[in-house]
């Protein structure tokens, strides 16, 4: 049984059709890359697996480890192992990182039905993943993600994914406007991550961080479907011949 199965999704925002039809088997173990042009879908698409607001599925069906996804809520979705790293960080001044990462390991603990960690499990939990991670205690002082670099904010969130141990993880267009140093960041967390229960999505526009996340599989995805699938090879394609071709077959 996959690990993620959706199956003819369509997903209307503002009453227009931005889903027409995705089909995406994911297994536990595997990276797939989703590629495509802006506009094409990519982050509706990580945003309804999330459960984000007025992103509603119009037909079709998304399983989650054998689970109807939509009859879940948002925290009951990460808490079954879900975990989405978004293009943009969100910054909450007034709120230690320390604080943040406590309460949300502990929040998905309560909702699995674990017992909460105590203050020090919690502490050194939190310093031995943050040393694997290259992650400097001082940064878990500071307010989540404000004066961050953007660096920083990719360490942080990768943090919070090893943390939380997901499943499944959704990474948004997580490579976007980061330099050279922020993308290998990003990259070496994930790869530290793969493992055979997890799996990742990759969403990504450009092909330069599957040099460093080698994906399993690679689909693109044009105008709200889903046009090719391959190997690792059709990123290189992508880079070197862009998604002019794909426009018509999506149209068709």
């Amino acid at each position: 049984m996959p690990l993620l199965e959706i199956k003819n999704l369509h997903v209307g925002i503002d009453g227009k059709e931005i889903l027409k039809g995705v089909d995406l088997s994911v297994n536990a173990g595997e990276v797939h890359a989703i590629m495509g042009p802006n506009g094409s879908g990519k982050s509706t698409l990580a945003y309804v697996l999330a459960g984000k607001a007025d992103y509603t599925p119009t037909a079709g069906e998304v399983l989650f480890n054998g689970k109807n996804i939509f009859a879940m809520e948002p925290d009951e979705r990460a808490a079954a192992g879900l975990f989405l790293a978004f293009q943009y960080p969100l910054e909450i001044p007034g709120v230690a990182t320390m604080t943040f990462l406590r309460t949300a390991l502990n929040a998905q603990r309560k909702k699995r039905g674990d017992a909460e960690l105590s203050t020090p499990e919690f502490i050194k939990k939190v310093r031995e993943v943050a040393g694997k991670l290259g992650i400097d205690q001082e940064m878990l002082r500071r307010a989540v993600n404000v004066g961050f670099s953007g660096g920083e904010k990719k360490r942080n969130e990768i943090l919070q994914m090893a943390l939380l141990e997901p499943l499944l993880a959704v990474l948004d267009e997580t490579d976007s406007g980061l330099d050279i140093d922020a993308l290998k960041i990003v990259a070496d967390g994930v790869n530290r991550l793969r493992a055979r229960e997890r799996a990742f999505v990759v969403i990504t526009h450009y092909q330069r961080l599957l040099n460093y996340i080698v994906p399993d599989v690679v689909h693109v995805l044009s105008r709200g479907r889903i046009v090719k699938t391959g190997g690792k090879e059709l990123a290189l394609e992508l880079e070197a011949r862009g998604y002019a071709e794909f426009h018509e077959e999506a149209a068709a």
